[in-house]
C-alpha cells in the first residue's frame, strides 16, 4: 500500500515527521511512502530508501492561514499535493500534522465525501483508565448536526471500532446530559429514536463523567459539543499533572517522593495521552485522510501512519459505504 505524507505540516516538521515515516517503512514492509514537502528544508533528515519517494513543492499551509482559502489558492502546498494523490488514485491514503481545518478543506474538496454521507465527522481515539479507549465523534468538523447526521456518526465510529481497534460489536452511546432515554434537547431526543432503529449495538445516553470510565466504545455527539469535551480533557489532564508537578517539587521531601513515584507516575500520563492511539480520523472520505496531532513527536507521527495503514487494510472506506448504501 502506497500513502501521502504532508512533511511540512505540524509545530515538528519536517525532522519528527521523516523519523515518524522512517519507522514507519521499517516497520511496515508493504508500505510504500510518498512525501510531499519543501526538499531543501528536509534534505538534512532524509535518507536513501527504496519505498520512498520524496517530491518537492514550492508552498506551505502555514497554521494561521484560512483554510478554504489556502486549499483553493496554494495549488503546490505540500498537504493539498498529498490529498489530490488520494483524490487522483495514486495513494490510499494521506497523513498530515497540518491546519487541521485547512485538512478537513482538502478532504471535503479533493478527496470527496462518500456517497450518502451528508456530514463527514472528526473522530480520535480517546484513553479510558481500563487502557480500553473509547471513539468520539464529531470532534469539531461541523458545529451544528442534525440527527441523521448523529446516526451517521455513530454507524462510522461502529465501524471503525471494529475494523480497525478490533473492538467486537463494539457500544455506542449518544452523548447528553443524563443517561435517561428522554433527556437532553431537541437534537438528542430526536437522533436516541433514530439510533435505536440503526444498524448498531446502541446503548442509550452517556454523560460527560463516564468518558474516561469506558461507558462506551463509541461516543456520539455534534461537533460543537464535542469539541468542547475533547478539549476540556485535554485541559484537565494538562492541569493534573502540572499540580502534581508543583506539590511534588515544593519540598525536599515531596521531591524525594518523586522520585520514588517516577515510574508510576510515568505510566498513568503514558495511559492518558491520547496521542498514542494515533491521530484523528476525517470520517465519510473516499479514503482515510488523518489529522496527526499539530505538536506529534516521531512516536506520534508514527502512530498516525499505522492508524492509516489499518483502515486501508481493512476497507474501512469501503466498508462505510457499502452499509450507508443499505440504509438509503
Amino acid at each position: 500500500m502506497k500513502f501521502a505524507i504532508d512533511g511540512m505540516g505540524g509545530d515538528n516538521a519536517p525532522k519528527e515527521i521523516i523519523e515518524g515515516v522512517y519507522k514507519a517503512l521499517e516497520d511496515f514492509s508493504d508500505l510504500e511512502i510518498v512525501l510531499y514537502g519543501d526538499e531543501e528544508k528536509m534534505k538534512p533528515f532524509l535518507k536513501q530508501h527504496n519505498r520512498l519517494e520524496v517530491i518537492h513543492c514550492t508552498e506551505v499551509i502555514e497554521g494561521t492561514d484560512e483554510p478554504v482559502r489556502s486549499v483553493r489558492r496554494k495549488k503546490d502546498a505540500s498537504m493539498v499535493r498529498a490529498a489530490q494523490a488520494v483524490a487522483d488514485g495514486e495513494v490510499e491514503a494521506c497523513v498530515s500534522a497540518g491546519n487541521t481545518g485547512a485538512l478537513m478543506a482538502a478532504g471535503l474538496f479533493i478527496v470527496r465525501r462518500i456517497d450518502g454521507i451528508d456530514r463527514p465527522a472528526l473522530s480520535t481515539t480517546l484513553p479510558t483508565l481500563d487502557d480500553a479507549g473509547f471513539d468520539m465523534l464529531d470532534l469539531g468538523a461541523n458545529a451544528d448536526a442534525k440527527p441523521e447526521n448523529l446516526v451517521q456518526y455513530a454507524i462510522m465510529g461502529s465501524i471503525y471500532a471494529q475494523q480497525v481497534r478490533g473492538v467486537k460489536n463494539p457500544t455506542v452511546g449518544l452523548l447528553n446530559i443524563g443517561t435517561e432515554d428522554k433527556k437532553g434537547n431537541d437534537l438528542t431526543k430526536h437522533a436516541f429514536d433514530l439510533l435505536k432503529e440503526a444498524p448498531i449495538n446502541f446503548i442509550g445516553n452517556v454523560e460527560a463523567r463516564e468518558l474516561l470510565n469506558h461507558a462506551a466504545d463509541v461516543v456520539v455527539t455534534d461537533g460543537f459539543t464535542g469539541n468542547m469535551v475533547l478539549k476540556t480533557i485535554e485541559g484537565s489532564v494538562g492541569a493534573l499533572f502540572s499540580l502534581l508537578k508543583e506539590g511534588f517539587m515544593s519540598s525536599t521531601k515531596t521531591k524525594v517522593a518523586a522520585v520514588l513515584m517516577k515510574p508510576s507516575l510515568k505510566t498513568i500520563k503514558n495511559k492518558m495521552d491520547y496521542k498514542e492511539y494515533g491521530g484523528a480520523v476525517l470520517f465519510g472520505l473516499k479514503a482515510p485522510v488523518i489529522k496527526a496531532h499539530g505538536s506529534s513527536d516521531a512516536q506520534g507521527f508514527y502512530s498516525a501512519i499505522r492508524q492509516a495503514r489499518k483502515m486501508v487494510k481493512h476497507n474501512v472506506c469501503a466498508t462505510i459505504d457499502s452499509t450507508i448504501s443499505k440504509e438509503n
